[in-house]
């Protein structure tokens, strides 16, 4: 039998899984895990389907090793890993940050492809560069194994051109300068399941997607397609997230360099790292031990992650001319029941209203809004893996 490898490379992380073919609807990976900490302490954990460990071990770099080859030896590893467990390979699926604006959509990896990736390190620094890392080193390794790139930037291609342009000067525009937006493989996938979940008027309609998680984004759909997203020309706008700020004052960065003398360094890992629910709370950038925790530190960022949230809501409501819907997805949006609550009630003004018996779901696709709510409300588990694997097979033609 043969199997989809799907990869999801960082600069510290490598997440994976594995689909046996043919690939069938929302068929669950055989084998998935990842690889931690590379560049400090790396791990390696993999699992089966039913989520038992079958292997958990340190992977040591030699002394000295750089970043790039420690991750080099991270994809090793998978690799031994995986032709120890008998996989035959019939192609690899990626997570890819920037399709640019030439790409709207997933596309088989050549020699002419990766070029073209290659100039959007720009405009992804931090994550284009270790997502293509994977790929030399297959087709290396195997050259004639399929690949497919998957970007997060494709699905949000179909924003009018409102939503994309930032107010200023034109050169920077026409340079690559707008409004990607990112998550995109978790939209696609929520955008297929909302006319079973929703009915096919409503699923149609002004629908807002929350995906949830470390990092958090917003979209918002009509006919199923995206009109407007949070996330900008990078993967920093928009919501409060764990450790990012979502938006911010540019003044704040000015004065940072002027008051404090940050440089470009000290902002990236101020915006990226330092920011958001752990820089609020000051304790965690998880959402769990923050909503166990009793101390007033906590509790403040979690009413400014779910307020920010709501007005985003608000904001996107412009973008499809009212709201029929609004979905939770993402680690947070599918498991806390505080977060869709108290984001509801901030949204009651717009007559989102929440059962709180089906506000207790776990794990499943369901409506959850109140039988007298003007909105409906939908928890949805994303499968991002899944929809890597569908178009990985279908431009290859393995089904």
């Amino acid at each position: 039998m043969k199997s989809l490898l799907i990869i999801n490379a960082g600069s510290s992380s490598l997440k994976f899984a594995v689909f046996n073919l043919p690939l069938t609807q929302d068929a669950p990976s055989v084998y998935r895990g990842q690889i931690d900490g590379i560049g400090a302490n790396t791990q390696f954990v993999a699992k089966d389907l039913d989520g038992k460990v079958l292997l958990e071990t340190t992977i040591k770099s030699p002394d000295g090793a750089s970043l790039e080859d420690q991750q080099q030896l991270a994809l090793e590893k998978l690799l031994v890993w995986i032709e120890d467990q008998h996989i035959e390979l019939a192609a690899v699926g990626h997570r890819v940050l920037h399709g640019g604006k030439k790409y709207s959509a997933p596309v088989v990896i050549s020699p002419e492809v990766l070029a073209v990736l290659e100039t959007f390190v720009p405009l992804g620094p931090l994550h284009q560069p270790h997502n293509l890392r994977p790929v030399y080193a297959l087709a290396k390794k195997y050259p004639s194994l399929p690949q497919v790139a998957c970007f997060d930037t494709a699905f949000h291609r179909t924003q009018p051109w409102q939503s994309e342009v930032y107010p200023i000067p034109r050169k920077f525009t026409e340079e690559g300068v707008i409004r990607y937006g990112f998550h995109g493989s978790s939209y696609d996938y929520i955008s297929r399941q909302l006319e079973s979940v929703l009915g096919k008027q409503i699923g149609n309609g002004g629908v807002v997607i929350a995906h949830m998680g470390n990092g958090a984004s917003m979209a918002a759909l009509r006919e199923k397609k995206c009109v407007a997203t949070s996330m900008g020309f990078t993967a920093a706008e928009g919501l409060m997230m764990g450790t990012r700020t979502g938006n911010i004052d540019p003044g704040v960065l000015l004065y940072l360099m002027d008051k404090h003398g940050y440089t470009a360094e000290d902002l990236t890992r101020f915006i990226y790292k330092e920011s958001g629910l752990l820089g609020v709370s000051g304790i965690s950038q998880d959402m769990r031990t923050l909503e166990a925790s009793d101390k007033p530190e906590a509790r403040e960022a979690l009413e400014l992650f779910c307020y920010r949230a709501a007005r985003q809501i608000g904001s996107l409501m412009v973008a499809t001319a009212g709201l029929d819907a609004l979905v939770f997805t993402g680690g947070i949006g599918e498991n806390s029941q505080f977060v869709r609550n108290r984001v509801c009630e901030l949204m009651a003004w717009a007559g989102v209203k929440l059962d709180p018996e089906l506000n207790k779901i776990r794990g499943k696709a369901l409506c959850i809004q109140a039988a007298d709510s003007k909105v409906a409300v939908a928890v949805i588990p994303t499968n991002e893996e899944w929809m890597i694997a569908h178009h990985t097979t279908t431009l290859l033609g393995l089904n």
